[in-house]
């Protein structure tokens, strides 16, 4: 009975002991967490997308606080949101909703595959094995690497073969721009309200560009000589609006015959 008595009355003791001890090291060795992290955490998207540039939003929220990232950082954040962190830090946050547009119209109808591509069903895997699995190679391979990668649910593949963007959703991240092989993807303000050119070709091949896609810029340049503010120029031959001069006349679209500008 004296040892059973002894036994638990070591136990105790030793338990004591370790409890005391790490109790006393936690205290020694804890890290201070400002409180203001976890709260600017709760006011972010949540969807660890890494639009920000940061490891997922604990490591955004821990940047916002400690003054290395803006207020603004997350590409998801609302008008709530931005209100809420900017009561938190004390500061002014306006945000900029930004869209993902895909600079591409070759669709199954109007553009030319290279076969039937039988590999890995990954833009990637197409782009690296036969450079994509349409004769142009700048088009999209319709894939769906940009789908796999939205974490807001923002993209889906169209029946057309194109992925399709949901305005609503989509945050303006910028993931499916950067696992785009073709890199097709480009990211607009969302309240633009003004044309854009959606074809990606940079060669100045004319036969094979209208051999290959039917919808594709033929750089014809009248886009560029009808402006009427000179707010288009060519850039590695594709057109490129400046929008501190557009006027939004409408001169590029409805003058376009491959239907290349779009207003977003």
């Amino acid at each position: 009975m004296k040892i059973i008595l002894f036994t638990i009355a070591i136990s105790f003791a030793v338990a004591f002991a370790l409890g005391f001890l790490l109790g006393l090291f936690k205290k020694i060795f804890a890290v201070y967490v400002d409180p203001k992290v976890q709260q600017v955490r709760d006011c972010l998207s949540g969807a660890n997308c890494g639009g920000c540039g940061y490891p997922g939003c604990d490591g955004l929220a821990a940047a916002i606080v400690a003054g290395k990232a803006p207020a603004n950082g997350c590409p998801g954040l609302g008008k709530e949101g931005a209100a809420k962190i900017g009561k938190i830090m004390g500061v002014e946050v306006t945000i900029q909703k930004k869209v993902a547009v895909l600079a591409c119209q070759g669709t199954k109808d109007c553009a030319a595959g290279r076969g039937h591509y039988t590999g890995i069903k990954s833009c990637r895997s197409a782009v690296m094995t036969v450079n994509g699995t349409k004769m142009c190679s700048f088009g999209c391979s319709g894939l769906g690497d940009c789908v796999q990668a939205c974490k807001h649910g923002a993209l889906s593949m169209g029946p057309d073969g194109l992925p399709k963007v949901n305005k609503e959703k989509c945050v303006g991240c910028g993931k499916c721009a950067q696992v785009c092989p073709k890199k097709l993807f480009v990211l607009y303000p969302a309240d633009l309200g003004k044309p854009v050119a959606l074809c990606a070709n940079r060669s100045d091949n004319k036969p094979s560009i209208r051999k290959n896609c039917t919808s594709g810029c033929f750089k014809c340049g009248k886009c560029v000589r009808e402006c009427p503010v000179q707010a288009i120029k060519m850039v590695n031959e594709i057109p490129v609006i400046d929008y501190e001069l557009c006027t939004n006349c409408g001169t590029c679209v409805a003058g376009c015959v491959d239907k290349v500008f779009q207003v977003i």
